[in-house]
């Protein structure tokens, strides 16, 4: 049997629909030029690579997890926490979170023991059908109530049981105990629609923590735990030795190895040269020049994304409308989401957790915004949302999609959570400026330093793409003032292609652009 040829022909500049649907009727198939195509080895047709991406380190190998092979970094891998029943097992509140198991263990053993179900009824699947059926019993435990990290840089308390979440794969092997000191490397699993993504964790990470939809999070952790709880190297000795022997320092150690990877991960020269291949296969590693300076590089990027918390806020302007008569909690301390009343009513804060890039500030809720943003903490993204976007997403206000919850637990108000959400976004705020800074720092690898008779005229020279930010913040004020001015048209059309004209010649004459 003959292989199959793959001829391959795409309009690029025909326009929409109708016009390529017109194209084709009005040419004769035979005058249509298709490239023949010759698919890789693992039978990709489109959007072939043609580079060295296959000559380096394996990251992870199936053969190397199940114990036949050694022949990958690492050997233990596993996809985040798959719950199945998020709204159950996350919540921001502990007290919440317990009240809630309790009512979902408590209903359980109810249709076990005594047939019923209730009006308002848990989640059920596959699993805990499974489990009704071989009349496992079920109480409530609360060293089972855990930190994970259910999102990029937002922490919910999380009942960790193997029953009550669906799949929990690897994870009891990474974090067998809510005492467990361990840290781990979560990469987006297939980044086919989103940019590819890393964070850092020490806690039970969630399948769609790094970015929901796109293969689920891979982790990588520095230990693995064996049945008896014996923590072990989960970096391989084969990794080791390639390490130590390519660059001849038998000093490297499976650490160091650890924030390499995790340098390498954020290289953006990295992830725009291989960004195909990240798209279908694992990571591989390439071997830098300058080992100890990416080790470096990945240990101030995992200790700033792991200990987040407790990083220096960010100096954020915090502005507060003041309101007359002052704000009045309404009935219980809960204020509902509407707009304040007319003067001499009660007043109540509506949520926004709104970001707007171009003034650099975000809307809390009705009374209180956050400025001076520095432009370049929007740049630190994961997956399509920069880190400061996910914590506004995640504490926005939303009706539960399970119905039981919406009727018996919907408690969520962000007022509560205020104070602590500001706080957060100083300190990411800190962090996203400072990966930046790390960032920039990788990519000035690429450019050559000017000659020493021109270093002195260039302003900006030395300098991060973060402070050279910072530095031109006068002149994106004036951009703020064009846009918040009521110009004519024809006066803000000028003001915006001069503009354009010099950010041109900005980049015209920079051998790293800061625009383009």
């Amino acid at each position: 049997m003959k292989k199959a040829k793959i001829f391959y022909f795409s309009l690029q500049e025909q326009g929409d629909k109708a016009k390529k649907i017109n194209w084709f009727n009005s040419v004769d198939f035979k005058q249509i030029d298709f490239d023949h195509i010759q698919p890789d080895a693992r039978a990709n047709w489109i959007n072939l690579t043609n580079n060295d991406f296959d000559n380096f380190l394996p990251l992870v190998n199936k053969e190397v997890k199940a114990g036949k092979s050694e022949e990958a970094i690492f050997q233990l891998f596993s996809a985040g926490v798959k719950t199945q029943r998020d709204e159950w097992v996350y919540d921001f509140s502990k007290e919440s979170l317990i009240e809630k198991v309790k009512y979902l263990i408590d209903a359980y053993m109810e249709k076990m023991l005594e047939g019923k179900t209730r009006e308002f009824d848990i989640k059920w699947d596959a699993e805990t059908t499974q489990y009704l059926n071989r009349k496992i019993s079920k109480t409530f435990q609360v060293s089972q109530v855990v930190k994970s990290l259910y999102r990029p840089y937002i922490k919910q308390y999380f009942y960790f049981d193997k029953h009550f979440n669906g799949r929990t794969y690897q994870m009891y092997n990474i974090f067998p105990n809510n005492l467990t000191d361990n840290q781990m490397i979560g990469f987006m699993g297939q980044s086919t629609d989103k940019p590819f993504s890393v964070i850092a964790s020490s806690l039970v990470t969630d399948l769609n923590c790094i970015s929901p939809a796109s293969g689920g999070t891979q982790c990588l952790p520095l230990y693995r735990y064996d049945q008896e709880g014996n923590r072990l190297e989960n970096i391989t000795d084969w990794g080791l030795k390639q390490f130590q022997t390519h660059y001849t320092d038998q000093t490297i150690t499976k650490e160091n190895i650890f924030h390499y990877v995790y340098a390498v991960l954020h290289n953006p020269d990295y992830r725009q040269k291989y960004e195909q291949n990240l798209k279908r296969d694992f990571p591989r590693i390439p071997l830098y020049d300058d080992f100890f300076q990416w080790v470096e590089w990945g240990q101030k990027l995992m200790d700033l994304h792991i200990n987040y918390e407790t990083i220096e806020p960010y100096p954020l302007k915090r502005v507060d409308i003041a309101v007359d008569p002052p704000l009045t909690p309404l009935k219980n301390g809960i204020d509902p989401p509407l707009t304040p009343l007319k003067k001499g009513g009660v007043y109540s804060v509506k949520a926004k957790l709104r970001a707007d890039k171009i003034a650099n500030k975000i809307i809390l809720d009705d009374i209180t915004t956050l400025e001076n943003i520095p432009q370049i903490a929007w740049e630190y993204k994961l997956g399509n949302r920069s880190a400061l976007e996910w914590i506004l997403d995640q504490y926005k206000e939303k009706k539960p999609k399970d119905p039981t919850i919406a009727e018996k637990f919907n408690t969520y108000r962000f007022v509560d959570y205020k104070e602590q959400v500001i706080d957060l976004l100083t300190r990411v705020c800190t962090v996203s400026f400072e990966t930046m800074q790390i960032i920039e720092s990788m990519d000035d690898e690429k450019y050559p330093e000017p000659s020493a008779d021109l270093a002195p005229y260039l302003k900006h020279y030395g300098r991060s793409k973060a402070e050279q930010i910072q530095i031109n913040q006068k002149g994106l004020a004036m951009l703020r003032r064009w846009r918040e001015e009521k110009l004519s048209d024809e006066d803000l059309k000028e003001a915006e292609t001069t503009w354009e004209e010099v950010k041109k010649s900005i980049d015209k004459n920079r051998s790293r652009k800061l625009f383009s």
